[in-house]
């Protein structure tokens, strides 16, 4: 890890201690458990987009499969959470390489198109398959996950758990990509034959980071089972999956730390704009609910158009100007 990583992980360590001290509302806490849900799968989302250069708009697919693994062997077959969670991992490792493998060989919007049909189909079996996922009507009784014996059933305590998840997720991605794979992945970004005559064996590093990536999804799909003790097949449609791809690009697509700022944005961001319409509404201003997508749509559209490297590559430009001011 590099020093400026290592210094940005410590404060956000810092901070996730900090915050529940201050914010004592579990709605609160909660909110920032499920944003801690999109940082975990965005990170991998960002090392397959950003650093290897791959687009995919299936991820929302991952998270269902390790959702659903978790919750069907704990529910129907009494595994432990821990197993299942592994097994979730296990089983999306292979359906990642399965589907890796034909799709990877596809480019740019050929690519995204068909990891957006493979999103898809598991919406549908998710829906379809009533016996085995409880169709519409969802899982019930998930159990919370324990930690040397002890059951987190707190919002407090989930916080801290889902929160010290990204912080290794963060850890492992900064390793990497400081790493030999790392370098091969950005050189893979730039050209892929430039990258061949380098000596990267291509196939096997876009595999490798696509597996990688699926890993980080099913893991947040697991927690969110485990955490909501329910799931159906709702939270898991095509758009989640476009959801996840918008927080990567509005934050920062090339940067780590870019994906994880645009998923806390636009995490929070509805929430937001949810307490000012309320605020609004006690001052007796007339302003509908409703309004609040398109409000949602105009400040994407701004990110988009004044910031096209991202939120956090545009925090970082006001940032240097702001020291350059200050030294004249």
């Amino acid at each position: 890890m590099q020093g400026r990583d290592t210094a940005g992980l410590i404060a956000l360590i810092l901070a996730v201690v900090a915050i529940p001290l201050v914010i004592r509302n579990d709605y609160y806490l909660g909110v920032l458990i499920f944003t801690a849900f999109n940082c975990l799968t965005c990170i991998g989302l960002c090392l397959l987009m950003g650093y290897a250069g791959q687009i995919s708009l299936g991820h929302g697919a991952f998270v269902a499969i390790g959702a659903y693994a978790s919750g069907i062997l704990t529910t129907t077959l009494g595994w432990s959470p821990w197993a299942a969670m592994g097994a979730g991992i296990i089983i999306v490792s292979v359906v990642a390489a399965i589907v890796g493998v034909p799709t990877l060989r596809l480019k740019g919007h050929y690519l995204a198109m068909a990891t957006l049909g493979f999103a898809s189909i598991i919406h549908i079996l998710a829906v379809a398959t009533v016996d085995l996922t409880g169709g519409p009507s969802g899982l019930l009784n998930i159990p919370r996950i324990s930690i040397f014996g002890h059951q987190l059933n707190s919002d407090m305590q989930y916080f801290y758990f889902s929160w010290a998840v990204v912080a290794i997720g963060l850890y492992v991605a900064f390793n990497l990509i400081n790493s030999r794979v790392g370098r091969g992945l950005r050189a893979l970004h730039g050209s892929e034959e430039a990258a061949a005559s380098l000596g990267v064996n291509i196939t096997a590093h876009k595999i490798q980071v696509f597996i990688l990536s699926a890993v980080y999804a099913a893991i947040s799909g697991s927690m969110y089972a485990y955490y909501v003790n329910y799931i159906d097949p709702g939270p898991f449609g095509v758009m989640h999956s476009v959801l996840l791809v918008t927080m990567v690009a509005v934050g920062g697509m090339h940067n780590i730390w870019g994906a994880f700022t645009g998923a806390v944005l636009l995490s929070l961001l509805p929430e937001f704009l949810s307490s000012a319409t309320d605020y609004l509404q006690l001052m007796g201003i007339a302003y509908q609910p409703d309004y609040d997508i398109l409000v949602y749509g105009a400040i994407l559209l701004l990110i988009m158009l004044f910031l096209p490297e991202g939120v956090f590559d545009g925090l970082g430009k006001a940032v240097r100007a702001g020291r350059r001011m200050i030294r004249r």
